[in-house]
């Protein structure tokens, strides 16, 4: 009998965490046995609900400047331009250069919302059922593995529009030119239309993480029948 209880308990073991997860993944839904395609189906909802719930906040006045989550700070060779500022006075200045580097962010993501909802149409999940069974924010790592750099091409030149639209070219003019002539300063030229565009990616792409976290950890948050078939599936 002991024998029998032992080969039991090592078969059990012998069982790897992939097999575990087949298992997983076929288990009986209402509608039957879910398919890649309805799973894959229901990551592009779970991400369109990050763009419309939470991505659609950063549009708004101060979405990205006062969300700690998102919010844009200076470069590393900029740093020294804000102090240099602050230590001769012009503290206000070196506070308007930022707000308005998170306000060209804002500007260009209500502009740029319709490239990352194309974006979520447009992509094909090779594996969705692992997709699902990953971590809290798979399917948001995934969307950015697969176009990041796409987006990147054609979010870049709206951030230079929203620079133009909101003064930040002005005001970092400005800026940097009074920094640069304070004595015994190295002169800067930073790409700040490059590094806006980043962090501002960054900061669309940290909001749908915080979407797909809420709906794969809260039942509450699956509002369709999708959601709640495919999600049930990780539970």
């Amino acid at each position: 009998m002991i024998r029998k209880l032992l080969a039991v308990l090592l078969i059990f073991n012998i069982l790897s965490c992939a097999e575990l997860q087949q298992v997983v993944k076929q288990l009986p839904q209402a509608g039957g046995v879910l398919g890649n395609t309805e799973i894959a189906s229901g990551l592009r909802q779970a991400l369109d609900f990050g763009i419309d719930k939470q991505v659609k906040k950063l549009t708004q006045t101060d979405g990205f400047f006062k969300n700690d989550l998102v919010k844009i700070l200076l470069p590393a060779e900029l740093q020294k331009v804000d102090k240099g500022l602050r230590d001769i006075g012009l503290g206000n200045l070196a506070d308007k250069g930022l707000k308005v580097l998170n306000r060209a962010a804002e500007d260009a993501v209500q502009e740029a919302t319709p490239i990352f909802i194309n974006a979520v149409k447009g992509i094909t999940f090779s594996d969705a059922k692992n997709i699902l069974l990953g971590n809290n924010n798979a399917a948001t790592e995934y969307l950015n593995s697969k176009t990041e750099q796409a987006l990147y091409a054609k979010f870049n030149p709206v951030i230079k529009n929203s620079f133009k639209k909101v003064g930040a070219d002005e005001i970092w003019s400005k800026l940097i030119t009074k920094y640069n002539s304070i004595p015994f300063t190295s002169n800067v030229n930073p790409n700040l239309t490059d590094y806006v565009t980043g962090e501002a990616l960054k900061g669309v792409f940290t909001m749908i993480a915080v979407e797909e976290k809420d709906i794969r950890t809260k039942t509450s948050s699956r509002t369709t029948d999708l959601l709640k078939k495919v999600f049930a599936l990780q539970d």
